[in-house]
């Protein structure tokens, strides 16, 4: 059903070809600045390299409003993460365990 909408060009990449194009990637932006501080090291004055700036990036596929809030943190958290859970499940098993003391006793 997920795919009903799905058409033959919409078709992702296969998971090995997406980590290939991502090494390369990886590798151009690599091999970029090992240039530019290559230049450097041989006495070409930093301020006069010419340093890939953001528009240098590349771009990406999803929203950049939707990442900053991502990382700003207005996501919510899980409610097993949260300290009031854990701190619940604390005070059961302690209470468990003095119940259990209590009937070993009797």
């Amino acid at each position: 059903m997920s795919k009903r909408h799905r058409t033959e060009e919409a078709i992702p990449l296969p998971r090995a070809e997406q980590r290939a194009h991502a090494h390369a990637e990886r590798h151009r932006v690599k091999s970029e600045l090992h240039l530019l501080a290559d230049q450097v090291s041989h006495g070409v004055e930093p301020d006069d390299v010419v340093e890939p700036g953001a528009a240098w990036k590349p771009l990406h596929h999803h929203d950049a409003e939707k990442a900053l809030k991502k990382v700003t943190g207005t996501r919510r958290l899980r409610h097993w993460k949260r300290k009031e859970w854990k701190r619940r499940t604390l005070v059961r098993q302690q209470r468990n365990a003095a119940y259990r003391r209590l009937a070993d006793s009797a």
